[in-house]
């Protein structure tokens, strides 16, 4: 798979991160900002995050949520709204909710996944993301 997404994404680096106890990387982490990680707390995402440090060259500031569940959320920069995050709702996750409401500068949308998680499905999953270019 990761040699797939490589040929893909040529202009890209590509790396592998190996994951325990999860079934892929977005089952604890994904991207709050433009240089924003929302990461669990678990033993296992915060692995991951430091082998993803490790191999970066980039420094990307980190969001630590209680959940590891919590930190899988979609992430938009919206003209004319900014920056817009759909995370998990307090009801699901007080505490990491209590987290999301730091990020002052993004229009925050709690979204219930309570029917989507059981299925083993997420906030990403839900989701197609379009890079909208005025010249197409």
């Amino acid at each position: 798979g990761a040699e797939i997404l490589a040929d893909a994404f040529k202009d890209y680096a590509v790396s592998t991160v190996p994951i325990q106890d999860r079934l892929h990387l977005k089952s604890f982490c994904s991207m709050a900002g433009p240089d924003l990680i929302a990461i669990g707390s678990s033993e296992a995402a915060q692995k991951a995050l430091k082998i993803m440090q490790q191999m970066s060259d980039h420094k990307y500031d980190k969001l630590t949520l209680p959940d590891d569940l919590a930190a899988n959320c979609v992430y938009m920069n919206l003209p004319g709204k900014g920056d817009v995050l759909l995370h998990c709702t307090p009801e699901e996750f007080p505490e990491s909710a209590k987290v999301f409401e730091k990020l002052k500068d993004h229009m925050l949308i709690p979204v219930s996944n309570q029917e989507k998680v059981k299925v083993d499905g997420a906030l990403t999953c839900c989701s197609v993301l379009i890079n909208k270019k005025k010249n197409i």
